[in-house]
């Protein structure tokens, strides 16, 4: 998978970096002294990811742990994002990280003791400003959650972390369906894995490279079987003339595999982009369907379809979810201020 691993010298005889070595022993070997001197130097095409991929191995430095935007999840409750990795092995053409980085090279940060100290620190500090509230953090903000658990090894250490903080909750964002490493844990009530979905023919077309929604949905099926905590989001919602039947569909198959009131929450965000990716996107994918639909500047200057349409979307797919039993009160909006245009 990679052409070349770099590796911060001082991590060099890291358990974890000599047991990600002995899986690429073809890899070329670059001893750096930190990622910054090497990722993101020169600047390599998104597209590249296809042919030539490289894996950086080291520790993050600076904020570990960060607020989280505005209806990123759940109203009501503090919410954060971890960083433990940056980049991801899929190619959805819609992901912001191709305008995000100047590389798609993997970086994987090995620094978990230190980011679990920072989510500590942050709990203290909320349980002061805000006693009783519940405290939320997310991984996968620039990575998915789940595809490089594997070689990572990282879940045990996040089951043992929130283990001792009953009050918080950790969600695992993916699209992924290695569930291997997970299913080792004994499931905790406030860790979520949280699955994004397409329709079928979306997932196709624009979830490139990714396990297709059968693949997904029986994932969900295992883990739920297994007691893990299931959320779901359909974002990006991608309008096509077949919007309403695709959904009613993608809601129908999802429920046969974990009943409606096992859903812990649901989110649903609408295609946007900022200006940057809106380029690359364009750039990168000038024939895709994505392109199809008009798209303004909205409230956040991110791009998106319309302020009447998006609400129309986001009004329906809801009002399915809801007619299939889905409680209302576990739907949110990701991402969307009905306030502004």
């Amino acid at each position: 998978m990679f052409e070349s691993i770099y590796i911060e010298t001082h991590l060099s005889s890291h358990p974890k970096v000599l047991e990600i070595l002995q899986k690429y022993p073809h890899s070329i070997i670059h001893k750096i002294a930190k990622i910054e001197d090497v990722f993101q130097r020169v600047k390599k095409p998104y597209l590249q990811k296809r042919t030539n991929l490289n894996l950086f191995l080291g520790e993050k430095k600076g904020q570990l742990v960060k607020p989280a935007p505005p209806a990123y999840g759940l109203s009501g409750e503090p919410h954060f994002y971890f960083v433990h990795a940056y980049n991801c092995i899929y190619e959805c053409n819609y992901c912001y990280l191709q305008g995000y980085f100047h590389s798609p090279d993997i970086v994987l940060y090995l620094n978990h003791d230190q980011i679990a100290e920072e989510i500590k620190n942050v709990v203290a500090e909320n349980r002061i400003k805000c006693p009783g509230t519940k405290i939320w953090f997310h991984a996968g903000e620039y990575s998915d959650s789940l595809a490089l658990t594997s070689l990572t090894g990282e879940l045990s250490y996040y089951f043992k972390l929130f283990k001792d903080l009953p009050d918080c909750f950790l969600e695992l964002r993916t699209k992924s369906i290695n569930i291997r490493d997970l299913l080792k844990e004994k499931p905790l009530l406030n860790i979520i894995t949280s699955f994004s979905l397409s329709p079928e023919k979306n997932c196709k077309e624009n979830d490139l490279k990714t396990p297709s929604l059968k693949k997904r949905l029986i994932a969900i099926e295992e883990l739920h079987l297994n007691g893990f905590p299931i959320g779901i989001h359909f974002d990006p919602i991608i309008y096509d003339n077949d919007l309403v039947y695709s959904y009613e569909q993608l809601i129908d198959q999802l429920v046969l595999s974990i009943p409606a009131e096992s859903i812990r929450y649901i989110s649903l965000g609408v295609v946007r982009f900022t200006s940057e990716v809106y380029q690359q996107v364009k750039k990168n994918y000038p024939d895709s369907q994505l392109l199809a639909q008009e798209f303004v500047k909205s409230f956040d200057n991110k791009i998106r379809y319309s302020k009447p349409m998006r609400l129309w979307i986001l009004s329906k797919i809801k009002q399915l979810l809801i007619d299939r039993n889905m409680d209302p009160l576990k739907i949110y909006l990701c991402m969307e201020d009905e306030d502004h245009d």
